[in-house]
C-alpha cells in the first residue's frame, strides 16, 4: 500500500500511562524533550491526532519555534505541518484551538455516518475527508493523505489512535519518552489501549537507540511486525 512513512511521538510515565485516570494531561517531559519534539514537527508533512486528545487537551499542534516556522517558510512550505483529526464521529469542537492558531492546512477524518450537518459546520474550517462506515478507516485515510503530497505523517496519539495505527500496521517507528514519575490507575489511559492482541499477534519491535534527556529516557523503536 502506498502510504506516507509513519512513526509515533508520545511521552509517558514510567508505568506507561499517558495521562491521570481523569484523562487530564500532566508534564511528564522537560524543556529539551519540548525542543526535541519540536524539531520533530518542524521536519514533518502532517500531525495526526485523535478526537480525544482534541476533546480532553485542545491542542494546537502547532510548531512552537518562531525560528522553525521560519525555515519551513523559507524552504515553500506553510509554517505549520498539515494538522489532521481521526473524528469519526465529526465530534471536533468549532473553536478548538486547531483552528485558531497558526497557519496551514487542517484536515478532519469522519466517517461516513457522521452527522451531516456537523460535518458541513467542520468543512467550513476544514478539509473533511470522509472514510469508512461507522469509524474512520485509517489504512483508507493515509492512502488519501499519501494522494495529497503528505509523506511524512507523526502521530502525536492518544492511546486510541496509537492501538488503531499499530494493529492496522501502519507504524513505522515508535518513540516514547519515558518521565520519572508514576500516574497509575486503571482507567489511565496507557500508549495503546484497544483490543489489545493475543499472544499469536504480538507485534514485535526493534531497539534502534536509547538516550537518557534530563530525567527520562528516550527510546526509538522500529516496528518489525508490520502487518500491512
Amino acid at each position: 500500500m502506498d502510504r506516507p512513512f509513519v512513526f509515533i511521538n508520545s511521552a509517558m510515565s514510567a508505568d506507561g500511562k499517558l495521562s491521570t485516570k481523569e484523562r487530564k494531561q500532566v508534564r511528564i517531559s522537560g524543556k529539551l524533550d519540548f525542543e526535541r519534539v519540536d524539531e520533530l514537527r518542524a521536519r514533518t508533512d502532517a500531525i495526526m491526532v485523535g478526537i480525544g486528545t482534541v476533546l480532553s487537551d485542545d491542542p494546537s499542534l502547532t510548531v512552537k519555534s518562531p525560528e522553525r516556522r521560519e525555515a519551513r517558510k523559507t524552504a515553500g512550505k506553510s509554517e505549520n505541518p498539515a494538522r489532521i483529526i481521526v473524528d469519526s464521529s465529526a465530534r471536533t469542537p468549532l473553536d478548538a484551538d486547531i483552528f485558531k492558531k497558526g497557519e496551514g492546512i487542517r484536515i478532519i477524518a469522519v466517517s461516513k455516518s457522521a452527522p451531516a450537518e456537523k460535518v458541513k459546520k467542520l468543512e467550513e474550517k476544514a478539509v473533511v475527508i470522509k472514510t469508512g462506515a461507522e469509524k474512520v478507516d485509517l489504512p483508507e485515510l493515509v492512502g488519501k493523505l499519501k494522494e495529497l503530497g503528505i509523506n511524512t505523517l507523526m502521530v502525536e496519539g492518544g492511546a486510541t489512535l496509537n492501538w488503531g495505527m499499530l494493529s492496522a500496521g501502519l507504524v513505522d517507528e515508535i518513540y516514547t519518552f519515558v518521565g520519572n514519575l508514576i500516574i497509575g490507575g486503571v482507567t489511565s489511559p496507557t500508549f495503546t489501549d484497544g483490543e489489545g492482541f493475543s499472544e499469536a499477534e504480538l507485534l514485535r519491535l526493534e531497539l534502534s537507540s536509547v538516550e537518557k534527556i534530563e530525567d527520562g529516557i528516550l527510546l526509538k523503536w522500529k516496528v518489525k511486525g508490520k502487518r500491512n
